[in-house]
């Protein structure tokens, strides 16, 4: 007999919109987490896909590239039986001068329920949840500096997973490390705030020029130098240098970022805990950031494992969005069914949601 995750309650979310992480709740977290719990069973059945949000439509509008939030996006959205459509800015009406609250606006107009959205300027998907408030769905897939909390999510999820035996524990006494570009990194503040929310201990380590003035309010400690700074480090998060939004100048050249920053097994061995864990968000620059042979190892590395994260959580948060309370209460049947490999198509269909 499968067993399965406690069922999400439906009190605790009445969000819309998901567009940082820092107004999150602590129970609105846990909520995404359980939900994410449960639908993580579904990807490794032998047919992905339940009728939770027939009928809906998500549009992914992404105006910088991306693969993994982009492809986990439409993933999750056809899992759970929406019909996503990626929007091309290159070929839009935006290259024609077209605003995006006009685009989205036409876009709504269409019928569409959701609008998954990336973009350079921070503060665009506060700007669109505004304007739309409840006629359509807002998910911020990452904006500017700003923030990117699906991401958080999905790094927060990995971990519970990985570390806590009960799912429902925090993460007081874990001493995570984020290591890189702390400066230009949306994922970063993203992961300061729910990894703070769940009482983690959170230490940050870049050259002085990638640190940000005043970023200790935030409740984490800074360090220049990466022996205090991983000294019995529980999890280490590597941080891509984004060599795109940088300014020049702000280190002498990579050879010293990699001399002085990158994360080395041999680095790892001398000052982290034996059982120390690896996290990167992608896309990885091996060699730089992180040594390849850290990256593949699957003993310590949690960076597969993330990226099948972010797939559960972002069917999650497209679900909780999307659907009302009384709708929600339908995931009863979906813990109810069995969902394993051995089900032929029938029976697996027969418990799926009824939405």
């Amino acid at each position: 007999m499968a067993t399965h995750p406690p069922l999400p309650g439906s009190g605790s979310w009445n969000r819309r919109h998901v567009i940082d992480s820092a107004s999150l709740t602590y129970d609105e977290v846990q909520e995404v987490l359980r939900t994410a719990q449960s639908f993580s069973h579904i990807l490794s059945r032998p047919v992905k896909k339940i009728p939770t949000l027939r009928g809906k439509v998500v549009v992914n509008m992404f105006y910088e590239n991306s693969t993994r939030t982009r492809t986990s996006f439409e993933l999750a959205a056809q899992y759970l039986s929406a019909d996503a459509i990626n929007f091309s800015v290159s070929s839009s009406s935006v290259k024609k001068g077209e605003s995006l609250i006009d685009t989205a606006e036409t876009l709504a107009a269409m019928g569409t329920d959701a609008v998954v959205i990336r973009h350079a300027s921070s503060g665009v998907c506060q700007q669109l949840a505004n304007y739309f408030g409840d006629r359509m769905c807002i998910l911020n897939a990452g904006d500017g500096y700003h923030d990117h909390p699906t991401q958080g999510l999905l790094d927060l999820f990995s971990l519970k997973n990985r570390l806590l035996k009960n799912h429902t524990d925090d993460l007081r006494g874990k001493k995570i490390v984020i290591v890189g570009d702390i400066l230009h990194s949306r994922v970063a503040r993203s992961n300061i705030h729910l990894l703070k929310l769940f009482g983690a201990e959170v230490h940050l380590l870049a050259p002085s020029t990638l640190l940000p003035m005043h970023i200790e309010a935030l409740g984490c400690k800074a360090h220049t130098d990466i022996e205090a700074a991983l000294h019995d480090a529980d999890v280490v998060m590597c941080l891509r240098m984004q060599l795109e939004r940088q300014r020049a100048g702000l280190i002498p050249a990579l050879r010293e970022y990699i001399r002085f920053y990158s994360i080395t097994q041999e680095r790892l061995d001398r000052f982290c805990k034996p059982d120390v864990l690896v996290m990167h968000p992608g896309p990885m620059n091996r060699g730089v950031e992180i040594a390849s042979d850290v990256a593949d190892n699957q003993q310590l590395s949690l960076i597969t494992n993330q990226v099948t994260s972010g797939v559960a959580i972002r069917m999650a948060l497209l679900y909780l969005c999307m659907s009302t309370p009384t709708e929600r209460s339908g995931l009863e049947r979906l813990q109810s069914s069995q969902f394993q490999g051995s089900q032929s198509d029938q029976s697996l269909q027969k418990g799926v949601l009824a939405v």
